[in-house]
C-alpha cells in the first residue's frame, strides 16, 4: 500500500475517523492494528518479522533496565539479534558474492541454496530497536506498555521509510494524548498534499527520465550525462522529502509529530552542513550510536578521520548491498575527511576565512557543494559499480556521442511524458527554485497561519494540478527499496 496509491487515499481517512470516534483507550490498539494491517498489504508473511523483533527488542529493553550485572550482555545480545536479521535478509547476497570472488581461486563457495525476499523497511525498524535498547543500556526508562512500544516500530506514517523516530521523544505522545482539534486536519492535509505535488508532480515524471539516461550511459554524450545527474539530484529530494512530508501531514491528523527530515539541504555551504540538512534522522542516528561510540572527534586527527570514513561507509552500506553504495559511503566520508582539514586550513589563515564567509564565497561554496553530493548521486543511482564509472568519465572528459548512437536531443521526443521531456533544459532551474520554495515551505508556519479558506484554496490547486499532470503509472519512492 504506497502512500501514492488509491488504496492508501481510503485507508488513511478510514483509519483517522475511526481513531477519532474511538474512546481514548482504544486509540493506540487501534493505530496498532491499523500499522500492522498496512504491513502485511505487501507481503503478510512478513508481519510475524515485525512482530517477532518487537516482543524481542521489548523483553530485551526491560531485562537490559533490571540487571545489575549484565547490562552489557543483554545489550549486545539484543544488537547481535537485530543486526543479524538485517544481515540475513539484507547482505547475504552481497556476502555471498564478496566470498565468492574473494576465495574463487582457492575453492568454490557454494551459492545460497534458497531464495532471500528483503523485507519492507527491515533497515528503519532495526535501527528504531537498536536505538531503542542502546538508550535504555544510557539509563532512559524502558517502554512499560507493550502496545505502546510496538506502535513506536511499526507506527505506518514513518513505518516503510522513515523518519528514524527517538523512542523518547514519540512514546510520551501515547501517554498525553492530544484531543481532537481542527488544527490536526489543518496541519495534515495541506502537508500530505504538499508531499503528493512533490512525489507525484515532479520526481515521477522525472523518473522516466533518469531512469533513461542511467540505464544506457553508453548512449550519452558527457553532457547528457550531466544533465541526468542533475535530473536526479532533485528526482531523489522530492521523492524523499515528499514520502516525508506525507508521513508528517499522516501523523498530524492522529495528533502525533515525528521530526523533520530536509532542510533545504542544497542550501548547505559544505559537506558537513549538507548532512545536518539531508536525511537528518540517519545522520544524527549515525552520529549517536556510531560516530561517537566509535570516539568520535575527541581523539588524534587520524582517528577522527577513520572514524567519520567508517561511519560514512557503513551509512552507505546501510542503503543498499551493493559496491556502488559502499563506494558512495566511502566517497562522503572522504569528503568530510577533506572538509575537516580544510578546516583547520581555514582557521589558520585569516584572509581564506574572510575570502569563504563572504557573500560571493558562500555562494562558490554552496555550488561546490552541491556538486560534491551531484557527483556522489551518480554513484547512489547507477545501477552497477561499473556503470557508475562509465558515467564519471563520460561527464567528466566530456565524451561526445559516438556515431550511431542515440543523443539526449534524439532520446527526448521519443518518449511519451511530454511535461518533462521536451522542457527539461527549462525545467532544471525551475527545480532548483523549487527547492528553495518548497524547503522553505517545509520549515515555516505560512500554510499553517494562513485563514482556512486560503488553506482550502491551497488545497485545492495542489489536488487539481497533481490528478492533471502526474504521469498514468506513479513508482514507488525512491527509499522504499532501503
Amino acid at each position: 500500500m504506497l502512500f501514492n496509491s488509491l488504496q492508501y487515499a481510503l485507508f488513511l481517512p478510514l483509519v483517522v475517523l475511526l481513531y477519532w470516534l474511538s474512546p481514548q483507550k482504544f486509540r493506540v490498539p487501534i493505530l496498532l492494528a491499523a500499522s500492522y494491517l498496512f504491513y502485511m498489504s505487501w507481503r503478510p508473511v512478513f508481519i510475524f518479522l515485525i512482530v517477532g523483533l518487537t516482543v524481542a527488542n521489548y523483553f530485551l529493553g526491560l531485562a537490559i533496565d533490571r540487571s545489575k550485572d549484565n547490562k552489557k550482555a543483554w545489550l549486545i545480545g539484543a544488537t547481535v539479534l537485530n543486526l543479524a536479521t538485517l544481515a540475513y535478509f539484507k547482505y547475504a547476497y552481497f556476502l555471498d558474492d564478496v566470498a565468492r570472488t574473494i576465495f574463487k581461486p582457492l575453492f568454490e563457495v557454494p551459492h545460497i541454496p534458497f531464495d532471500i525476499v528483503l523485507p519492507l523497511a527491515i533497515s528503519f525498524f532495526v535501527f528504531e530497536f537498536i536505538h531503542y535498547t542502546v538508550d535504555v543500556y544510557r539509563g532512559s526508562a524502558p517502554v512499560k506498555s507493550f502496545p505502546a512500544f510496538a506502535l513506536f516500530a511499526s507506527f505506518f506514517p514513518t513505518q516503510i521509510a522513515g523518519p528514524i523516530k527517538r523512542f523518547q521523544d514519540f512514546v510520551p505522545q501515547f501517554e498525553n494524548p492530544p484531543k481532537f482539534s481542527m488544527e490536526h486536519i489543518d496541519k495534515g492535509v495541506p502537508l500530505i498534499l504538499l508531499g503528493l505535488f512533490k512525489k507525484v508532480l515532479i520526481a515521477d515524471n522525472l523518473t522516466f527520465f533518469v531512469q533513461g539516461g542511467f540505464a544506457n550511459p553508453q548512449h550519452f554524450s558527457g553532457l547528457d550525462l550531466w544533465v541526468f545527474a542533475y535530473a536526479f539530484a532533485f528526482q531523489i529530494y522530492f521523492d524523499f522529502s515528499g514520502y516525508t512530508d506525507i508521513a508528517r501531514g499522516s501523523a498530524a491528523l492522529f495528533g502525533y509529530k515525528v521530526p523533520i527530515n530536509f532542510n533545504l539541504p542544497y542550501l548547505a555551504s559544505n559537506i558537513s552542513e549538507f548532512w545536518h540538512r539531508w536525511h537528518i534522522s540517519l545522520s544524527t542516528w549515525l552520529r549517536d550510536y556510531l560516530f561517537i561510540p566509535l570516539g568520535g572527534s575527541k581523539c588524534s586527527r587520524l582517528l577522527t578521520s577513520r572514524n567519520l570514513l567508517l561511519t560514512m561507509t557503513l551509512g552507505g552500506l546501510w542503503h543498499g548491498a551493493a559496491m556502488h553504495f559502499l563506494v558512495w559511503g566511502v566517497y562522503h566520508g572522504l569528503a568530510l575527511v577533506i572538509h575537516r582539514e580544510f578546516q583547520r586550513v581555514k582557521k589558520s589563515v585569516s584572509w581564506l576565512a574572510g575570502a569563504i564567509d563572504s557573500i560571493p564565497g558562500r555562494v562558490v561554496s554552496t555550488l561546490l557543494t552541491f556538486h560534491v553530493v551531484l557527483i556522489g548521486w551518480v554513484l547512489f543511482r547507477a545501477e552497477t559499480m561499473t556503470s557508475a564509472t562509465i558515467i564519471l568519465k563520460k561527464m567528466f572528459t566530456l565524451e561526445t556521442v559516438q556515431a550511431g548512437a542515440q543523443s539526449l536531443a534524439m532520446f527526448l521526443p521519443t518518449v511519451n511524458y511530454p511535461l518533462i521531456y521536451p522542457s527539461v533544459f527549462l525545467l532544471l532551474p525551475i527545480l532548483a527554485v523549487s527547492h528553495l520554495v518548497m524547503g522553505w515551505l517545509d520549515t515555516t508556519d505560512l500554510v499553517k497561519r494562513s485563514p482556512r479558506l486560503a488553506k482550502a484554496a491551497w488545497c485545492l490547486v495542489l489536488a487539481l494540478m497533481i490528478m492533471e499532470f502526474s504521469p498514468d503509472k506513479s513508482p514507488r519512492f525512491i527509499y522504499f527499496q532501503f
